[in-house]
């Protein structure tokens, strides 16, 4: 019948692995459709420019600075949530993410606070709105 721990791991593994793949088919799903990484990448310094003016916005709604620093946090691990060594997605999970928290932020506070903490340029703007999907 074996340990009664050994069972406990093997329920706790299977679980941890099943949220895995629910988090990962999530972000798979979710993933903007057409994105350029051209202009991921061009765009990239200001985007995370603007993931810390607006983390440090007093005015948001408290829910809103959660998501920010939430995601803050994931760019900073070491680790992600789908290791780089999976093909397209291994690279893409942070990039999914900041397009999922910046749609969150959108419908939460409003398009014209995302606008007002862009430090890019405009064009570097009208490309984070296609990319994200942002734009109204």
């Amino acid at each position: 019948m074996g340990h009664p721990l050994a069972k406990i791991f093997l329920g706790f593994a299977v679980s941890l692995a099943a949220l895995w793949v629910v988090l990962v088919v999530g972000l798979v799903l979710a993933r903007p459709r057409g994105l350029l990484l051209r202009d991921a990448l061009r765009i990239l310094p200001d985007t995370l420019r603007l993931v810390a003016a607006l983390a440090s916005d007093k005015s948001l709604p408290p829910g809103v600075r959660r998501r920010v620093w939430f995601l803050m946090i994931y760019l900073a691990m070491p680790i992600d949530l789908i290791p780089d060594f999976i093909p397209v997605l291994g690279q893409a999970d942070d990039a999914i993410l900041i397009v999922l928290i910046l749609r969150s932020v959108v419908r939460r506070a409003g398009l014209d606070v995302v606008r007002a903490h862009w430090r890019g340029s405009d064009d570097g703007f009208a490309a984070l709105s296609r990319l994200t999907g942002i734009a109204t």
